[in-house]
């Protein structure tokens, strides 16, 4: 059988750049290795097995998890160390069960003291629980705000006096990092970061009550954080892949984006200088974060374009509208070319296919199919 080529696949297809993957994955490693901090990554990005593999070589395998779909997967791929990172409800803790009764050490996290209660009322007959305390370090999502950290302690409280709970620590986001377009304004996001989660674990320990993990963790943070002291784990996501976010952001440069679309052209339009492919709405998304730096980007830009600025301005469900800052080359562009859209958001782009087609730029320039790796979706 010849050798697939992206030019084979149906369109739109989702294709990984195995080189700029490995590439990304290297660097945050020892970056994290170098200042001494376990790497626990979030493949809420990645939801594959494979990339897991590769993300957590020279670690010791710890993993977050944003579904508990993710979790179970994950399980059932060889993974024992697994932080569920969204916040659990009481009707979730029977499923939470059945992996742990498997040896999985599947982590909850949890800012109320009603749910507190209801995880120390659960721990019986056997069952354990692993819990994380998650702080609010000036996202505005989740957690006990910081400086207050109101009721830390009596959640903590409560989690610690029961045997069969295990208060692991403490853990925030700093979400609030990607609406940061300097180094030295992610690592003002980073420093917050840092010192709330800090100050949360000191508080406990002042209190007696053990806190082993001190968990923090973005892409951006974890690049440009100029000090790690007091945190023990950072878990970074969209770092394996990357995308028009991060680039402008400035957590990576534009050669590091792994993650594309593959799109077909199906319709001509000079006199509106645009043209159609056949990735919209559900083939890219309509995350628009990246335009919060850079407006043209539209729903994503066109990769190596064969006129300036060529991006998909507009789409629907299934049609993306394609412009460009100079005349479209239409010759150049015939009715089922194929072009690559680099996304605004990878997590989000990637979560409508099933699968990634592998291609490697260190062999070809990524025009062959070299693996095609799974994922999980759903909840």
């Amino acid at each position: 059988m010849a050798t697939q080529t992206i030019d084979d696949l149906p369109t739109p297809a989702l294709i990984l750049d195995r080189a700029i993957l490995r590439r990304n994955l290297k660097r945050m490693s020892e970056r994290l290795l170098s200042a001494g901090v376990m790497l626990r990554p979030h493949l809420k990005t990645a939801k594959s097995v494979e990339i897991g593999r590769m993300a957590v070589e020279g670690h010791d395998g710890r993993i977050t998890v944003s579904t508990l779909a993710e979790a179970r997967y994950f399980a059932d791929g060889g993974f024992n160390d697994i932080l569920y990172g969204v916040g659990i409800i009481p009707s979730k803790l029977g499923a939470v069960t059945e992996l742990r009764r498997r040896g999985v050490n599947l982590r909850i996290v949890t800012d109320n003291l009603s749910v507190a209660k209801a995880i120390a009322a659960a721990a019986k007959d056997g069952d354990t629980f692993s819990v994380f305390i998650e702080i609010d370090s000036g996202g505005g999502r989740a957690g006990l705000p910081f400086p207050a950290l109101p009721g830390l302690l009596d959640i903590a409280r409560v989690l610690h006096e029961v045997p069969g709970v295990d208060l692991a620590g403490v853990m925030t986001h700093a979400g609030h990092s990607y609406h940061q377009s300097t180094p030295d304004g992610i690592a003002a996001v980073a420093e917050q970061e840092r010192l709330a989660i800090v100050t949360a674990a000191e508080k406990l320990r002042e209190a007696g009550i053990p806190c082993p993990i001190v968990s923090a963790g973005s892409t951006p943070t974890a690049v440009h954080s100029r000090d790690f002291t007091g945190i023990t784990e950072m878990r970074p996501g969209v770092y394996v892949f990357n995308d028009l976010d991060q680039e402008y952001i400035g957590a990576c440069g534009a050669g590091d984006i792994a993650l594309s679309v593959v799109a077909s052209v199906i319709g001509h339009y000079p006199h509106r200088n645009q043209l159609l492919v056949d990735a919209g709405a559900l083939a890219l998304s309509k995350d628009i974060s990246a335009q919060e730096f850079q407006p043209k980007v539209g729903y994503g830009t066109i990769a190596d374009p064969p006129a300036a600025g060529m991006a998909v301005i507009e789409c629907s469900q299934e049609h993306g509208f394609v412009a460009a800052d100079d005349p479209l080359p239409y010759g150049n562009l015939p009715i089922g070319a194929r072009v690559r859209i680099l996304p605004n958001h990878a997590c989000i782009t990637a979560a409508a296919y099933d699968r990634y087609y592998v291609v490697d730029s260190d062999l070809d320039g990524g025009r062959s199919v070299v693996d095609v790796y799974d994922r999980i979706n759903g909840w």
